[in-house]
């Protein structure tokens, strides 16, 4: 281990750890580099004891010069700062496995140093930070010991992004009756723009957000990982002159129906650790798709015995059938998820009095099924009311709760999340949050929060008329973005023409399902369209996991077209999406990708591309070519026989 520190007119030295008490350290930086050494985040101090950091990869500037520091009510920690300790380098390993992701195992090495930094009047600040092959992350600390609330006006970490960027940026819808809930679309854009036609007003932009830099040579991912009950979540403010994105804490008035306090500003006793301020880095966007380096950020796994806990696949009537709370209705989803072999089904909004009346949940119980229930999120506010009605569904045999209408990043609603999460553990039940934040890493902690929406899903085919025509590009950006935060609720496989027609093809609709990863896929549409799929379609339904062990990008470019390689077992796929409306050509070395399998079953575009498939079953080749279709897709299963 070593610790390296660069001042003026001072020899380097190694080894030791630094006292330098009061000293104003004009030119000083200190930096962490990645085990590997491309990845590098550097500290300095101007004159004025401004703190500051950048980012580089092989030297390659990735964030260039940004402000750090935050301002309390009864401390400043943006200027005359001085630095007290620099502690030794340390090597953690990261050794995990996920319930639900691209990767079953996760194992990473990532290095970590501190700095602790004094203000004018002698309160300490630390500065957590960490470098890994995957990026670069830093967190605030106040270490002293004092059972005074300690309460944040602003915190003034910015983003440094290159003009010439290209970025994906979500709005961040102001409150409102159903916001913020990250469903908005991604949106093209440079550093410096305004936020243009949003679905609802915002104030300001989503995390993750994503940025193509150095001309395309670099990709970038500014995220959140850890957030607890101590802070609110965090988005970006809506002005980045210059290209200098800045952190806004949740809004004041995100309540919907929380019985939450009139004060929105981050507060806690000390000693107090904040959440990550996660910079992912990757020299292609398929990187920034496939890592892992929020979870690696996040507190481990904090269920002894997790073996109670099964990902899997669901029938959900709501989406073909929104108005019908009737018994039958139910009961014909709980067969139909019998049928395929689906370990689950959701029972939507109305579910407690269909029950009542015809004993759903005990029917689908004697089929096989595990049953889910849905809730509104003001009845599991309350922490006592939460844990007995937790009591009362575990004792009806239900086994997951999808809770609704959250509309908050809040520092009491990020709270309520992990406390929900550790209840429903007590109980054996899955969580599944709806109308809410984007997770941050919490299904690393809690391997029982099995997905959650945040994300402009196939629901918007009812609500939304610039859907249809997004949807495509949509699909190709959100695993680059919002799926990298954690499992989403998408909701695939949605066929029926609704309100808003759709135009990606029904194959395209099919692959969104082993697209994006979610530890329940809830899959939309009636019972008639699943019982007139052909069998190959029917058997891959049936086969179909709902997460991975092992995942390859293969063609990985945000916005135009998405081709993965998954793996599960013994089962080996190649799932791909069109986000454009022009035919793109692919070429793939299937003998490669299909290594001790001897065929490929191919399924892509039927007679009528909106709505039927076509399934061929071929010899593996090294030279398979195929042509996307507009909005288009293809799965690729490998056969032994």
């Amino acid at each position: 281990m070593r610790t390296r520190l660069i001042f003026k007119a001072l020899p380097l030295l190694v080894g030791i750890t630094f006292l330098i008490s009061g000293f104003k350290a004009s030119g000083q930086s200190m930096d962490l580099r990645s085990k590997s050494g491309s990845n590098r985040i550097i500290l300095s101090l101007n004159k004025k004891g401004e703190l500051y950091y950048n980012v580089t990869r092989r030297n390659k500037i990735i964030i260039a010069d940004s402000p750090l520091g935050l301002t309390c009510e009864d401390q400043n920690f943006t200027s005359d700062l001085s630095v007290v300790t620099i502690s030794p380098i340390e090597e953690q390993r990261e050794t995990y496995e996920l319930t639900v992701g691209n990767f079953r195992t996760i194992n990473h090495v990532l290095q970590r140093k501190s700095i602790t930094f004094r203000n004018r009047s002698g309160a300490l600040m630390t500065i957590d930070l960490v470098a890994g092959n995957e990026g670069v992350a830093f967190r605030y600390r106040f270490p002293d010991q004092n059972n005074k609330t300690r309460t944040i006006n602003a915190e003034i970490t910015g983003f440094q992004i290159e003009k010439n960027a290209v970025g994906w940026l979500q709005p961040y819808n102001k409150a409102g009756k159903y916001t913020p809930g990250y469903e908005d679309f991604y949106l093209k854009v440079h550093p410096g723009d305004s936020i243009n036609k949003p679905r609802n007003p915002s104030v300001g932009w989503c995390m993750p957000a994503l940025f193509k830099i150095n001309n395309s040579k670099h990709w970038v991912l500014l995220a959140e990982a850890g957030t607890d009950g101590s802070f609110p979540g965090c988005h970006l403010q809506p002005n980045s002159q210059g290209g200098l994105y800045k952190i806004g804490f949740a809004e004041k008035d995100e309540k919907f129906t929380l019985p939450l306090s009139d004060n929105s500003q981050p507060a806690s006793t000390l000693p107090w650790t904040m959440p990550w301020r996660v910079i992912i880095v990757g020299d292609q966007a398929g990187d920034i798709l496939l890592s892992s380096f929020i979870t690696d950020l996040a507190p481990a796994s904090k269920i002894d015995d997790p073996s109670w806990i099964e990902p899997g696949k669901a029938t959900w009537s709501w989406w073909s059938h929104p108005d019908d709370h009737s018994p039958d209705m139910y009961n014909a989803f709980t067969t139909l998820a019998q049928s395929f072999g689906f370990g689950y089904t959701l029972f939507d909004a109305g579910w407690e009095k269909a029950n009542t009346e015809g004993g759903i949940i005990a029917k689908a119980i004697s089929k096989g099924i595990k049953p889910m229930v849905w809730a509104y999120s003001a009845a599991y506010f309350d922490p006592e009311k939460r844990r007995k009605r937790f009591k009362e569904l575990a004792a009806m045999g239900v086994k997951g709760i999808k809770i609704d209408f959250w509309c908050s990043d809040r520092q009491e609603v990020m709270s309520c999340f992990q406390s929900l999460f550790e209840d429903a553990a007590k109980e054996h039940l899955l969580v599944n949050l709806h109308g809410t934040t984007v997770p941050r890493g919490w299904h690393r902690t809690w391997p029982n929060f099995m997905t959650a929406e945040a994300v402009l899903g196939t629901e918007s085919y009812f609500y939304e008329p610039r859907y249809p025509e997004k949807a495509a590009e949509q699909n190709t950006l959100l695993p680059f973005t919002r799926n990298v935060a954690g499992p989403t609720d998408y909701t695939p496989f949605a066929l029926t023409i609704r309100k808003y027609p759709r135009l990606n093809t029904a194959v395209h609709e099919l692959a969104t399902a082993m697209i994006y990863t979610s530890g329940i896929i809830h899959f939309a549409d009636s019972k008639e369209v699943f019982d007139s799929l052909s069998i190959p379609v029917r058997n891959l339904l049936k086969d179909m996991p709902a997460t991975w062990d092992t995942t390859q990008s293969i063609v990985a470019e945000p916005g135009e077209q998405l081709i993965l390689s998954r793996r599960k077992g013994s089962l080996s796929y190649i799932v791909g999406i069109n986000g454009t409306t022009n035919v793109l050509p692919v070429k793939l070395n299937l003998a490669s990708h299909g290594k001790g399998f001897s065929k490929f079953r191919v399924i892509t575009e039927g007679d009528n591309p909106l709505m039927t498939f076509k399934t061929e079953t071929h010899p593996i080749t090294a030279n398979w070519q195929y042509s996307f279709a507009p909005r288009g897709g293809f799965i690729i299963q490998f056969l032994t026989e």
